[in-house]
């Protein structure tokens, strides 16, 4: 059976707050504990009007405290932002609080614009050159294998607790694949990034790949955009408000989520269709048949091991009713409750 999992931007919609963002978040973690979605992640964003969740740390304690199964995770902590000594100890707090539940995925984009990322990083932002030593700082601070000459070598990591959580690395280049196979960690690619060479990149990261700590196998995740609804007529339109916002992208516009009656009443021009039609395969949208048929052959090219479902819609209620049909579709296994 395939794995699906979740990835949340908590996306604002115009005309709703940032409120009802979280709100939603909430709703939909819930919704996805109860379908049986094997992870939930939640994503880092600053300084974007459309994405509303700047430290996902602390949403999962929220989620956490809602939810029972899913495991729950960060996709991902934007490291080059902050010290791995207080990232770890930060997924070490929520691993006591919900043991072998916890993912920590970690990334190196400013998952914002440059000027916001210097303002984040109080002016020393350098996501190249610092990100693989903080990685490999980081998983040697929850393993207690630091050097000993390493500034945080000796130092009491808290809370000191059985588990730990799982480290994974997020990219959309080679670069994240081949780090992740030199450190042994779990990779996840952002085909909803680079939806070309993909294969490519889990291809490397599987042949490169040398038993970790924590696995001894590479283990991938394909991070795809889906939309799914129940009829292809709901399905374009739908796709039409993401249309929008793919064009509110490229021309640096910083707004919320186009709503579905936004998208149906836009017109576009030459450039705006080339923009269009550049980023399509970025997105499978459509019924559940087409749908479930395109994250196969996906699944089947870069022979992923897990498909995370990023699903951004002009409707609250389309999004949920998408992580919906898709675990219908993919047969997924709702938890037993122990209630």
């Amino acid at each position: 059976m395939t794995r699906l999992s979740v990835l949340d931007q908590t996306p604002v919609i115009a005309g709703h707050s940032v409120a009802d963002a979280i709100a939603a978040t909430v709703e939909l973690a819930q919704l996805a504990d109860d379908l049986g979605y094997t992870r939930y992640w939640c994503a880092e964003h600053h300084g974007l009007r459309g994405v509303s969740n700047p430290c996902p740390e602390v949403m999962l304690a929220r989620l956490g405290s809602v939810t029972r199964h899913i495991r729950l995770g960060s996709g991902g902590v934007m490291l080059p932002y902050y010290s791995p000594f207080k990232v770890a100890e930060q997924f070490m707090m929520l691993e006591a609080l919900f043991p072998n539940r916890i993912d920590l995925g970690v990334g190196r984009a400013p998952g914002g614009d440059m000027h916001t990322a210097q303002a984040v990083a109080a002016g020393a932002y350098n996501r190249g050159d610092i990100f693989p030593q903080q990685v490999a700082d980081l998983l040697g601070l929850m393993h207690g294998t630091l050097p000993t000459d390493h500034i945080a070598s000796g130092v009491l990591l808290q809370p000191q607790i059985d588990t730990r959580p799982q480290v994974w690395m997020l990219g959309s280049s080679e670069f994240g694949g081949l780090l992740a196979a030199q450190l042994g960690i779990p990779f996840a690619f952002a085909h909803f990034i680079n939806p070309h060479f993909g294969h490519q990149v889990a291809q490397a990261y599987r042949e490169r790949f040398k038993a970790g700590q924590d696995i001894q196998q590479a283990y991938l995740a394909a991070a795809v955009f889906v939309i799914c609804a129940d009829t292809e007529q709901q399905a374009a339109d739908l796709e039409k408000a993401v249309d929008l916002r793919r064009v509110q992208m490229a021309y640096g516009l910083n707004e919320p989520i186009p709503t579905i009656e936004q998208g149906l009443a836009q017109e576009y021009g030459e450039r705006e269709r080339l923009v269009i039609d550049r980023e399509k395969p970025r997105s499978i949208i459509g019924t559940p048949e087409t749908v479930t048929e395109r994250l196969h052959s996906l699944q089947e090219q870069f022979d992923a091991d897990e498909l995370i479902v990023l699903t951004v819609a002009g409707s609250y209620r389309a999004r949920q009713r998408s992580y919906e049909l898709l675990a219908e579709a993919f047969q997924l296994e709702r938890p037993i409750s122990t209630s």
